[in-house]
């Protein structure tokens, strides 16, 4: 069963910077896309980044600019660089990877920003 375990999240001021790591059970590279959702309390669960296999990147518009998706295949992870928080980040963030039709999902890790 493949696993994916982020890690890196926390309670940050506004205006800070925090990593999300996402470590994979297999090679991220077996992935066709990787990427991170996050879900706020009382919304649906909405996109942040994804990478595809080929290192192409998407992100939502809220995001965009502030934050920066990568692989690291040595780490064998997949990572998020956010910057300049706000508190309309705070939520779960979930890593998840697309595997021959599957889409695999981490438990979540809280990110808190504080006004």
């Amino acid at each position: 069963q493949v696993q994916l375990v982020e890690s890196g999240g926390g309670v940050v001021q506004a205006g800070g910077s925090l990593r999300l790591s996402c470590a994979a059970s297999l090679s991220i590279g077996s992935f066709k896309a990787m990427g991170w959702y996050r879900q706020a309390p009382g919304n649906e669960r909405e996109l942040v980044a994804t990478i595809t296999a080929g290192g192409q990147t998407n992100y939502a518009g809220s995001v965009k600019g502030r934050a920066t998706i990568s692989r690291s295949i040595a780490k064998n992870t997949v990572d998020l660089q956010m910057n300049t928080l706000n508190p309309y980040d705070t939520g779960v963030y979930y890593c998840y990877g697309s595997l021959c039709g599957y889409v695999t999902w981490g438990q979540g890790t809280q990110v808190t920003v504080l006004s």
